[in-house]
């Protein structure tokens, strides 16, 4: 597959997965709904914040963080590993083998496809969450918004290649939904995505610091809100990137892999 043939390919690719992303909006919004959860924690956290801050955050924080959550949440969600599982079971991968595109890419676009749904709904809530919480819910600070943008990204890849990772895992095992199970019980629990991560104690938080998971959520919201230096934030965004990395070459391998095994088995 080149990557003349891939570019060429290209825009027809986004335009059927953006067709498919409207024809399926009640099944997407379905979806959004599922992410609701940092709304429901922020009511939770501003209530226990009534009597006094807890850490760094007292109930405007509190606020800010959380609709920031929902918002990095809405636009750098994947779903592509459901895609892929369903496809290797019941061999209409075999289809996507043919294509002109590398199957990799044209699940990372299904993926963006969706975005702009998806952001649909974020920026009306990121619009009146800054009239709630004022200019203050948010840096000013224009190097960190240069340090965001890529974590944004970052965040967005690390998600993809998770779920393209796990998918690849159903070449050889029937419980891989198990798995991404199991990940994202970790995901809502370690990334921020629940519980802020500089709540946890400080021995917990140091081992957080290096695992996947934050760098999901947790960075992108902590650079939005002001919670980092421009030092502190360009370290933890080189971490996020080194996750980049090893995602991409874990999906490289297990791919490579799985897909010789599906075609020896004629899938």
């Amino acid at each position: 597959m080149s990557l003349r043939a891939t570019a060429r390919a290209l825009p027809t690719l986004v335009r059927v997965a953006l067709s498919e992303a409207v024809a399926y909006r009640t099944e997407m919004f379905v979806w959004m709904l599922a992410t609701t959860m940092p709304l429901v924690m922020l009511a939770l956290w501003t209530a226990v914040a009534q009597g006094a801050p807890i850490g760094r955050y007292d109930e405007p924080k509190f606020i800010a963080y959380f609709l920031a959550t929902f918002v990095v949440r809405q636009v750098t969600g994947s779903w592509a590993f459901y895609d892929m599982v369903f496809e290797v079971r019941d061999g209409t991968l075999a289809m996507r083998l043919l294509r002109p595109v590398h199957p990799l890419v044209g699940y990372a676009i299904g993926s963006i496809a969706s975005i702009p749904m998806r952001a649909l709904v974020s920026l009306p809530v990121a619009i009146v969450g800054l009239l709630v919480v004022g200019r203050d819910g948010v840096t000013h600070d224009p190097a960190i918004w240069a340090l965001w943008v890529p974590s944004l990204l970052g965040a967005w890849l690390i998600a993809l290649f998770v779920n393209l990772a796990v998918g690849c895992l159903s070449f050889w095992v029937e419980s891989s939904m198990k798995l991404m199970d199991l990940w994202l019980v970790f995901f809502f629990v370690l990334s921020g995505y629940l519980v802020p991560v500089d709540l946890f104690p400080p021995a917990l938080r140091a081992v957080i610091d290096w695992l996947p998971f934050r760098f999901q959520i947790g960075l992108s919201v902590e650079l939005m809100t002001g919670a980092h230096g421009f030092s502190e934030g360009l370290a933890l965004l080189a971490r996020q990137w080194m996750w980049v990395g090893i995602g991409l070459a874990a999906t490289i391998v297990l791919w490579g892999r799985g897909v010789r095994r599906f075609e020896a088995y004629g899938g």
